[in-house]
């Protein structure tokens, strides 16, 4: 079953609207989480703002927003004049230019979100938008308020709804010439880039979910079974020493090696 939409509003291209529904494409509900107690009493702890100075308790109709200009000089914000900076709307996702849809770099997304129709009147103007956008191989590009900030957003046509994905902010996104610019001009060898290529055909597998699953959380799931339970604590168990390939000098001897060993497991499966 589908969750409940967390935001409603409206597509908006020129003239043509449309109400839309939104919901969060991934979730983190299934994730354990841990409360922080007191050992001695097993309440729980909460969390408080007190003065950095006096130690004292903020009340919360205190606590004001600022910007450091200085050691110990703040530029203090009103909540009326941070508000003031946004959006007009905050319910309306108005479209006012389209990008080639593989122009933005994959670590531009941010947060994916499911855009659908909310109105079986509305369904048609929504699926307008979305096929025209398909036709094309455009995204629409979009400015949004979502989670509290104003974001630049992208809507990319999936199937039959729209992802629309909040995308980062220009700051955040570090230049690769920074980085990059360091390694050599060095050309890989032909042959080496032909034994990577046959060692990569022989461990590509059909994408799975599984892949990405999460060790740790299983882990924790089962020490929590044991515990509900009454077991005794497990046994902290070593992680067996990794072999970096440090003595290996010769790269194509390695990579005969790498192959011959996959072909080994293959033939054993």
């Amino acid at each position: 079953m589908a969750p409940k939409s967390f935001w409603k509003g409206y597509l908006k291209l020129s003239l043509v609207t449309c109400p839309v529904a939104m919901s969060p494409a991934t979730s983190e509900s299934e994730k354990v989480r841990f409360h922080t107690l007191n050992n001695k009493t097993n309440n729980r702890v909460v969390s408080q703002y007190v003065d950095a100075e006096s130690g004292k308790p903020v009340a919360e109709d205190d606590e004001v927003k600022g910007y450091q200009r200085g050691e110990n000089d703040y530029v203090l914000l009103e909540d009326d004049e941070l508000e003031a900076v946004g959006l007009e709307s905050t319910r309306t996702i108005d479209i006012d230019m389209f990008v080639d849809a593989d122009s933005i770099g994959w670590i531009w997304y941010d947060k994916p979100h499911y855009l659908l129709p909310d109105d079986p009147v509305g369904e048609e103007a929504f699926s307008v938008i979305r096929d025209a956008m398909e036709a094309t191989g455009k995204v629409g590009i979009s400015r949004l308020v979502l989670y509290r900030r104003e974001r630049a957003v992208m809507l990319e046509p999936k199937g039959k709804g729209i992802v629309l994905w909040t995308l980062r902010y220009g700051d955040e996104v570090r230049d690769t010439g920074d980085y990059f610019e360091k390694i050599g001009d060095a050309k890989a060898d032909p042959q080496l880039t032909k034994l990577v290529g046959e060692l990569i055909e022989e461990r590509t597998k059909p994408w799975n979910p599984k892949m990405a699953g999460d060790p740790v959380q299983e882990r924790l799931l089962d020490i929590i079974a044991s515990k509900k339970k009454g077991r005794k604590k497990a046994a902290k168990t070593k992680a067996k020493p990794q072999d970096s390939g440090g003595n290996v000098i010769n790269i194509m001897d390695a990579l005969r090696k790498s192959i011959g060993s996959s072909n080994g497991k293959r033939g054993r499966a």
